[in-house]
């Protein structure tokens, strides 16, 4: 041991009760106590172990020496294990084993090493809210974390501009895989992008897909890495995440083809086939994994925790996040599925197994086949032969059953790495970025030392690049310790430590393992075993490599951590990595293009420089060069290219800084919490960390800063030298006093260098100091104590004698008393006893025989009842036996009568043949035999037509019945293949029964909940929309009542001619709106056809197969100013293409919701585009009538021009149907081009191309629209004016009136007559309406026949497949429709929910409109005409000039409106206005608005308020670090808010006004909707205020409230390791005195600026809320402070605050009740901590804390001094059984970022306008007081 010799120096003698460890076979190390004394030359050490038994430890032997020295129990749990004084392997093994088992703590520091222990299970200290905690803390001030971790390298990279990497090791099941995903989360947390990239979700994405295809359960993991990674995160200027890159080492290749026992493939086959049931992964072929032999070789398939399918859910969440493309997606589980089909052929092998063949007609070669799109012959042939190439000829040869089994495994490996290796590829392409990268952070995520039973080629890979890697880390921590003695000044001297060097020449060195390797592998017949000889006779001499003993094809190389055992069984063939050329050649020509371009050459690939050159800073290598030829010459083997990409990893390594993460598997049982010191002391020795011990033991490695070295030992100064003020003087003058040896300590520039074991000598020499005090202490006390005692109990003795010997007298007395009553009493009680007894056995003998002679006659009874049975039933038998011998008889005798009767008939027929050869026979027979004939013909036809039907039913039925036979006789075959194993599977058949039974009834139950849930939620849509209904009405009426009151109001001329404008004016408008919506309706259709097209291509793009274009696709032919959809259905609709457009075609398709509702909008416009097709067609007829009509009627001279119009007319509208017809032909001319090309860019153009021509389609639509309307309304008016011209001239001054005789006059009557053709004209119009009112809801009833008729075709289709299918998909199928129906329910019921709330938002802002004219209306009455107002203006001004009072109003011209804002807000400064009234610019500008108000300008009130807001922004923006500015702004923005109210003239707000007060309220605006701009602008300023002073603040809390010591004395330093000591370089402190007078200057600006007190409690109370939240999270994750002193002085510290609220009278805030989880984490480290009472005590007193807070404190709380005793672990499951029951929140820490809501309550002012002064030094001359 490298150690040991340190303590024997230190120690020479072993005195009584030192502790030491010794070895032990079961624990490694076992503590004890010496009970003698050792003095040199003693043979053996006298120990007491833990258990009480005495052991003599002999140190006489060879090889014996003296023990380990044990730590002080106050330096045991230590973060750092550099801090422990005695640095050895047990020292380190028990402060890891306590951590972990009695503290739960999975992290310890070793110096510049993070060990990590896997804890296998999940635990709470990874959410958002510990990242945050980490985030910019000193890594030595938090607990050890790996989170601490990675903000060091990403503070080192900034403040150094440094590269750095973060190096995770261990072996597999340690932990490694998790570790550095949890660094890369913190490193998209902190360093989140700038841009709205998202890089860093894309980082974390990638994650998922690489455990998916790279991560396999193994025996010592579920989720092991099976290959190693580096990835490098980049980072811009502003240390920004910009992009990533990976690389990948030696990917276990292997496993693809086998799987040892318990062990599973990679992930990605078990989540495919978990999911092989999707629709879209059905022509894959897969089943359940069991099934494929490359799947079930290990056993069990499932892991018990872990849902396949759900995981590959995410997978494919990932690869799209990614921006893999569906179809590369769709091919990549192809191949995926195309391999286990591989692994299933089935070889024959003929000829005792040299040659084979596979069946043409092996399913599963044409699944494989066809899923890589390859020629089934070609690769039927070349999977069992192989080309020989000599240099005359070719041979083809055919391979062995164990050839062809090797090659078919060396294909699938093959296969399954080039995947791997482009889907790394595209995973860094997704991850590349253009922006140049100025620093990055590498996390390095590699296999530890690996050694096994069997250890072949993969195991050597690993060990030696663990061997470099720890090369580099020794280099690493010998430079750091140099540097750290030559910074302090401290006389430096080489340490000797190992050097690997050998051990990797032997690896890697010319000539060496694998030199030779390489050099075999090119021999033509090179073997396993000529390699092994070779190595045998090469490097038989080096100290690193043996031979073992026992075997010829083994060697054994001596590693830094182990030796390690290696078979040469399969090496050459894993390093050459073997692949058959035309197997490849057949893979290159498949007719998928993803699959052909994995297996290209690199000379067909384009050239990585090619990519490099266009990525600075970033190199995108991958560790494996893309594939060659097998028969290529040159081609790097495995082991060459391993090589190579490990000299480039330790060259990018040596180039940054690194740090190192140790991960260590605690048991291989997988348990949580259970600690193997076997296992963990051998990894601690393989990963280095015993390594930087021995190192840092061989110097200094105790280091204390001269002040920590002080407070802790200042007990043991005199107080001479405590008066001195230089304490690095009084700490050397004590060291000198103490230790003798100037040997064993050093000082430094800042700190003190200590030897091993001199800390323990210092402890132990205060320990004794605070012994003898404590003795003398508790010596005083015991003796007054005792003294006290003996007077008492002198006293309680004389009054107890006393009392005593009464009480005996007395109880003697009653004693003979009660024995004579016992005896009478027991004469009596045993003479009762006994009768009873008597009694009751006399009873019981009654009841026996009574119960006995009725068995025995119910026996002879039954006996009876038996025998008549029997009789019965012989009495049956014998006559059945009698008639079935009767049967017997007869069926004889009939058999019998059978052949003789047929002997007969045969005689017979034989006469009639003779004689039917007769003519005179022929001619009776043909007697009627034509009429005959045509009946027969007659039915024979029928009887065709009964055959025909009959067949086709039998075709029918036969095809059912062979496809159910097929089916039949596969489950046969299963069935039969099933029953050849053994009879497990019928239990786990009735189990999985059992399992669908229940998971049918909890289906049942679901279906029930969510009919519940679904019935419940549309009865409370219908009382929504009924309550939107009644609204409705209400505004309808209100806005009728409106209506009324306006026209009552309008009787003046004025304002009729005003009402009737308005009235022409609204009808102007609804005339243009419906034209406008016209268009845009037109507009909504065609996109909405462009969305039908987009779905129809999505629908060929995922459909694979033939594929047929649809034949119902019909033009857009609705006119312009027909009926179309509604607004709000428009709004819909675009907001829906919108939706789909920004989230993308393929994210889009994925959106069930999104999909169903554009479906059923398809469905509803396709059935409104017929009817007002239909519509369409009648208007056009009735138009087309009426033209024939007016053309036959129009005088000659007009008749060209309206012919020119209807000439126009028919032009423009054929150009329309052109447009549409060619827009048709576009849509059908892409359907086609998407049905012909598969590949996605096509389809993309297409859809690009199709977009582009649609827009200007739509353009010239809307043009041709406009000019049809136009002419239409011309052609309307000429119309109009002719049939009223001709009507004029119809009626001559001539005409004979039919009633002559009355003297009609000629006006009346023609007035008359247009009178009845008006009305004849309105009824006529009125039946017309009427009778396309019925004709539309008959249309509509039909409609919905029809669609109710089609629904119930759908169902009884779907209910008839579903009798189809099994039970169980029948319930899910079930679901899935219900799931539709409520679907569609709620999406029907949602947009009429939209519709109401759209109507509803139309009729207030319409009310709102109304309202505002009726004001307008009310005021206009008031004033006089314009004319006459600006001279009456005028005059006012003049009389306003002469009056002597103010009125507190201030005018000003709108030109000097920017002057006012820039002197008022934007140049103002707080101090200007600081010796006038509080909040002054807001009066000031309150009386502008007044002024305004008062001459009723609302443009100068709108201008005015909106121009104060966006000033009071810019200076916030310009000011949001100035606590003053915003201070200022927020208590002025507030007082305008409360002015506005105040004087709004509300009845509410104006309870507390005075007289004068009311006469200031506004008389003509209301500011309702400024106001609540104000109020969220106050918001906004009380967020920012609340910003600046936390981040005041925020440096200020922890040093001030956790670690300032208010009471001098109280805390004492414990040692500190390498991690405390150098973070503290550097750091600021703040002290209590100095956070409470930055309180008191918050407290003083808000006050002194008028800030409204109940505003100011609340900034307070969210202040201390942070204070709370920051130093509890603080003392969670700080193990250094969670202790008893701790805890007194941050309950002191708490008693100061809460006394700076009570004197600023803030009590009543809040604030206080804030820090109460503080104050119960203080009272709780003070509390006692040992029985069960403490527990209760505890779970009473910490309600404010949760669970996991109180568990996480009792966990951290640490001993300061020896007399102190730590938290047992049963006390601690005490508390977690006491708390169990509580419902806590799951996370630890408290959000510091947590804000409370502000409510802003009114608060008026008593101050009157007219009061107010305007000082001169605002520069507002400009302002006029009125």
């Amino acid at each position: 041991m490298f150690y040991r010799e340190k303590y024997t120096e230190i120690c020479p003698n072993f005195h009584l009760y030192t502790r030491v460890w010794i070895p032990d076979p079961d624990e490694v190390w076992r503590s004890a106590e010496i009970i003698k004394d050792y003095k040199e030359g003693d043979k053996s050490l006298q120990l007491k172990l833990e258990d009480e038994t005495l052991y003599e430890y002999p140190i006489d032997l060879p090889g014996s020496e003296l023990p380990f020295l044990r730590n002080p129990d106050i330096l045991v749990g230590q973060n750092d294990l550099t801090a422990l004084s005695y640095l050895h392997e047990p020292a380190v093994l028990h402060n890891l084993k306590v951590r972990f088992l009695e503290s739960n703590h999975i992290y310890t520091y070793c110096g510049i090493v993070l060990v990590a222990i896997n804890p296998y299970e999940q635990l709470p200290i990874y959410e958002q809210d510990v990242i945050y905690a980490y985030s910019g803390q000193n890594m030595g001030d938090m607990d050890p974390h790996i989170f601490a971790v990675a903000e060091e390298a990403y503070k080192q990279m900034a403040r150094d501009e440094k590269n750095q990497s973060i190096i995770v090791s261990g072996e597999s099941g340690a932990g490694k895989t998790v570790s550095a995903k949890y660094a890369m989360r913190f490193f998209a947390t902190v360093g989140g992008s700038a841009s709205e990239t998202n890089i860093e979700a894309k980082v974390l994405a990638s994650s998922p897909i690489v455990e998916a295809i790279g991560n396999a359960k193994t025996t010592r993991n579920d989720n092991s890495s099976r290959f190693g990674k580096y990835i490098q995160i980049g980072f811009d200027k502003r240390y920004h995440i910009i992009g990533a890159n990976m690389r990948t080492y030696l990917l276990e290749k292997s496993r693809v083809v086998f799987q040892a026992e318990d062990e599973r493939n990679y992930h990605i086959f078990y989540q495919l086939c978990a999911s092989s049931s999707l629709p879209e992964f059905k022509d894959l072929g897969l089943t359940c994994a069991e099934d494929f032999f490359y799947t079930s070789q290990g056993g069990d398939t499932s892991i018990d925790g872990v849902d396949d399918a759900d995981d590959f859910e995410k997978t494919r969440h990932a690869f799209t996040l990614l921006g893999v493309k569906e179809s590369h997606q769709t091919t990549i589980f192809r191949i995926i599925a195309a391999i286990l089909h591989l692994g299933n052929l089935k070889i024959q092998g003929e000829r005792d197994g040299e040659v084979c063949s596979v069946s043409s007609e092996d399913e599963h070669l044409s699944s494989f086949c066809s899923l890589l799109g390859v020629e089934h012959s070609q690769m039927q042939h070349w999977l069992c032969h192989c080309k020989l190439v000599t240099t005359a000829e070719t041979y083809v040869k055919s391979m062995s059953l164990h050839q062809v089994v090797n090659a078919r495994n060396a294909l699938a490996k093959h296969i399954y790495a080039q995947l791997f290796n482009w889907i790394v590829q595209h995973i860094n392409k997704a991850l590349h970025t253009t922006v140049k990268q100025h620093s990055f952070i590498g996390v390095l995520d590699i296999y530890g030392f690996e050694t096994f039973e069997v250890n072949s080629f993969e195991q050597f890979c690993i060990n030696y690049a663990n061997e470099k890697l720890q090369q580099q880390f020794n280099s690493h921590v010998f430079k750091l310790e140099q540097e750290e003695y030559m910074k302090e000044g401290i006389p430096w001297t080489l340490i000797d430590f190992y050097d690997n060097q050998p051990c990797i020449d032997l690896i890697e060195a010319k000539l060496g393992i694998l030199d030779l390797l390489d050099e075999e592998c090119k021999v033509p017949k090179g073997t396993d075993q000529n390699w092994a000889q070779k190595l045998y006779d090469r490097h038989a001499a080096s100290l690193h490599f043996q031979k073992p003993r026992m075997s010829n094809t083994s060697f054994i190389v001596l590693h830094f951590a182990d030796k390690v055992e290696y078979q040469s069984e399969g090496f050459l063939e894993k390093n050459r990595d073997t692949v058959y050329e035309e197997q490849i050649n057949i893979l290159k020509a498949s007719k998928y293009q993803m699959v052909a371009d994995l297996f290209q050459e690199e000379t067909d690939a384009v050239p990585a420089s090619a990519v490099q050159k266009r990525t600075p800073r970033i190199n995108v290598r991958s560790a494996k060069p893309a594939f060659k030829a097998a028969n290529k010459e040159h081609r790097k083997t495995v082991g060459h290219q391993f090589r190579n990409s490990l000299q480039l990893l330790m060259e990018t390594l040596n180039a940054t800084t690194p740090h190192y993460v140790r991960c260590i598997k605690p048991n291989d049982e997988k348990l949580p919490f259970k600690f193997d010191p076997k296992r963990t002391v051998q990894q601690l020795r393989a990963c280095g960390v015993l390594e930087t011990i021995r190192i840092s033991a061989a110097g200094f490695p105790s280091r204390w800063s001269y002040p920590d070295f002080f407070n802790r030992y200042r007990v043991l100064m005199n107080k001479r030298d405590l008066s001195k003020n230089d304490k690095k003087q009084i700490c050397q003058t004590l060291l000198e006093n103490l230790i003798k040896d100037p040997d064993k300590f050093q000082f430094g520039r800042t700190k003190i260098f200590f030897r091993a074991g001199q800390v323990a000598y210092l402890e132990k020499l205060r320990a004794d100091k605070f012994r003898a005090a404590t003795i003398m202490i508790q010596k005083t006390v015991r003796g007054w104590l005792q003294r006290a005692r003996y007077q008492r109990l002198r006293r309680a003795t004389l009054a107890l004698q006393r009392y005593a010997r009464g009480h005996l007298a007395r109880r003697l007395f009653q004693h003979l008393r009660r024995t004579r009553a016992a005896i009478i009493l027991q004469k009596q009680y045993r003479m009762l006893r006994m009768r009873r007894a008597f009694l009751r056995v006399r009873s019981a003998t009654l009841t026996i025989q009574a119960f006995a002679r009725g068995m025995f006659v119910r026996r002879i009874y039954h006996q009876m009842l038996l025998e008549h049975k029997a009789t019965i039933l012989q009495k049956y038998a014998r006559g059945w036996l009698a008639r079935a011998r009767f049967r017997r008889a007869q069926a004889a005798a009939v058999v019998l009568q059978c052949h003789w009767r047929r002997l007969r008939a045969r005689r017979q027929l034989q006469a009639l043949r003779i004689e039917a050869r007769s003519a005179q026979h022929l001619k009776k027979l043909n007697i009627g035999m034509e009429n005959k004939v045509v009946q027969l013909q007659r039915k024979v036809d029928e009887q065709n037509k009964e055959n025909k039907l009959l067949n086709e039913q039998l075709s029918m039925l036969t095809s059912a019945h062979s496809s159910e036979v097929e089916k039949l006789k596969k489950e046969l075959q299963q069935y039969q293949q099933t029953q050849q194993g053994d009879g497990k599977q019928l239990l786990s058949l009735q189990e999985e029964t059992e399992r669908l039974r229940m998971e049918l009834e909890r289906a049942h139950g679901e279906r029930e909940v969510l009919e519940d849930s679904h019935g419940k939620e549309r009865d409370l849509l219908r009382k929504r929309i009924c309550d939107l209904e009644e609204e409705n009405a209400l505004l309808k009426q209100e806005k009728e009542e409106l209506n009324s009151r306006i026209l009552c109001q309008s009787e003046g001329e004025f304002a009729r001619n005003t009402v009737e404008e308005n009235m022409q004016m609204k009808k102007e408008l609804e005339e243009e709106r419906s034209r406008y919506q016209n268009l845009v309706k037109e507009y909504a259709s065609l996109e909405q056809r462009y969305d039908n097209l987009r779905n129809e291509m999505t629908i060929f793009k995922q459909t694979p197969g033939h594929r047929r274009n649809p034949s119902n696709q019909s033009s857009l032919e609705s006119d312009s100013n027909n009926p179309s959809i509604c607004t709000s259905e428009i709004g819909d609709t675009e907001d829906v293409i919108q939706q789909v457009e920004e989230i993308g075609m393929e994210k889009a398709a994925m959106d069930m919701t999104l999909f169903l509702k554009l479906q059923k909008r398809v469905r509803e416009l396709e059935l409104e585009r017929k009817k007002l097709q239909a519509q369409l067609e009648k208007k056009e007829q009735e138009s087309k009538k009426s033209q024939v009509i007016e053309i036959k009627t129009e005088v000659a001279s007009e008749h060209e021009d309206f012919a020119y119009n209807t000439l126009k007319r028919q032009e423009l509208e054929s150009e329309n149907k052109k447009l549409k017809n060619e827009l048709n032909e576009l849509r059908k001319a892409i359907a086609d081009h998407a049905t012909q090309n598969n590949s996605s860019n096509d389809v993309q153009d297409g859809y690009n191309l199709l977009l582009n021509q649609l827009k200007s389609a739509n353009e010239e639509l809307e043009v041709r629209k406009e000019e049809v309307l136009i002419l239409r309304s011309q052609i309307m008016k000429a119309a109009q004016q002719k049939e009223s011209g001709k009507n004029m001239e119809s009626i001559s001054p001539n005409a004979s009136w039919p009633n002559s005789d009355r003297h009609v006059d000629q006006e009346d009557a023609i007035e008359a007559y247009q009178g009845m053709c008006e009305t004849n004209r309105l009824l006529e119009a009125q039946l017309q309406d009427q009778r396309r009112e019925h004709e539309e809801e008959m249309e509509a009833l039909r409609n919905q026949m029809d669609l109710m008729q089609e629904e119930l075709e759908k169902q009884q289709q779907a209910f008839l497949q579903t009798l189809q299918l099994s039970p169980e998909i029948q319930v899910e199928f079930g679901l899935q429709q219900e799931i539709t129906r409520l679907t569609n329910e709620n999406l029907d019921l949602k947009e009429l929910l939209e519709k109401l709330e759209k109507n509803e938002k139309k009729l207030k802002k319409q009310l709102k409109i109304y309202m505002k004219k009726v004001q307008d209306f009310e005021a206009s009455q008031t004033v006089v005409p314009v004319e006459r107002r600006p001279h009456e203006r005028s005059m006012q001004v003049a009389v306003q000039r002469k009056e002597k009072d103010f009125q507190g109003m201030l005018e000003y011209y709108k030109e000097d409106e920017p002057l006012l804002i820039r002197n008022l807000i934007t140049d103002l400064k707080p101090q200007a206005v600081s010796a006038t009234v509080p909040c002054l610019p807001a009066y000031i500008l309150y009386m502008c608005i007044r002024h305004a108000d008062y001459i009723n300008d609302d443009q100068k009130v709108h201008s005015l308020l909106t121009s104060t807001i966006n000033g009071v922004k810019k200076v916030l923006k310009k000011h949001q670090d100035d606590f003053e500015m915003t201070s200022f702004w927020l208590a002025n923005t507030c007082r305008l808010l409360h002015c506005l109210k105040q004087y709004s003239g509300e009845e509410g707000f104006m309870t507390q006004n005075t007289a004068k007060q009311n006469e200031h309220c506004l008389k003509n605006f209301d500011l309702t909707e400024y106001r609540q701009v104000l109020g969220h602008l106050s918001i906004q300023i009380y967020q920012q205020l609340i910003n600046i002073a936390e981040g005041i603040l925020q440096p200020m809390i922890v040093s001030a409230v956790l670690e300032n010591e208010s009471i001098q004395g109280l805390s004492s330093v414990k040692p500190v390791g390498y991690r405390k000591y150098c973070s503290k370089e550097g750091d600021s402190s703040y002290s209590l005195d100095e956070m409470i007078r930055q309180l008191n200057t918050f407290h003083s600006i808000m006050c002194d600026q008028g800030l409204d007190p109940e505003i100011i409690q609340q900034v307070f109370k969210q202040l201390f809320y942070m204070i709370n939240a920051i130093t509890l999270n603080n003392l969670l994750l700080r193990k250094d402070v969670c202790s008893w002193s701790t805890g007194m002085q941050l309950r002191f510290n708490i008693s100061q605050l809460e006394e700076w609220l009570r004197g600023k009278n803030l009590q009543q805030s809040g604030a206080a009740q804030t820090l109460e989880p503080l104050i119960q984490a203080a009272q709780l480290l003070q509390l006692k901590k040992k029985t069960s009472e403490d527990a209760e005590a505890i779970c009473s007193l910490c309600t404010s804390l949760s669970t996991q807070q109180i568990v996480k404190i009792l966990n951290l709380y640490t001993p300061v001094n020896e007399f102190e005793e730590r938290v047992t672990v049963a006390f601690i499951r005490n508390i977690q059984k006491q708390l169990q029951e509580r419902n806590d929140p799951p996370q630890l820490l408290l959000d510091f970022k947590h804000m409370f809501p502000v409510l802003f309550p009114f608060n008026p002012s008593a101050i009157t306008m007219d009061s107010i002064h305007l000082p001169a030094s605002l520069n507002l001359d400009f302002l006029n007081k009125v």
